[in-house]
């Protein structure tokens, strides 16, 4: 059964491991498809993630 912010926790895996990976962002691309729209929580989160990379804070790289 799934939660039902897994966009949050993606983002927050990401956050953790201070990468955005192309896993982590396909399974996020997956989840906005399936659900085919966004939570607030989830919108929220993505923001973040956005604002860390930015920042420098959290890189994207091709693979862990």
């Amino acid at each position: 059964m799934k939660t039902k912010y897994v966009i949050r926790q993606l983002v927050e895996k990401a956050l953790f491991i201070k990468k955005l990976t192309p896993e982590i962002e396909s399974e996020i691309n997956s989840e906005l498809t399936a659900m085919g729209y966004i939570s607030d929580v989830d919108y929220e989160a993505l923001e973040l993630l956005m604002a860390e990379m930015d920042a420098g804070r959290i890189q994207l790289v091709p693979s862990i």
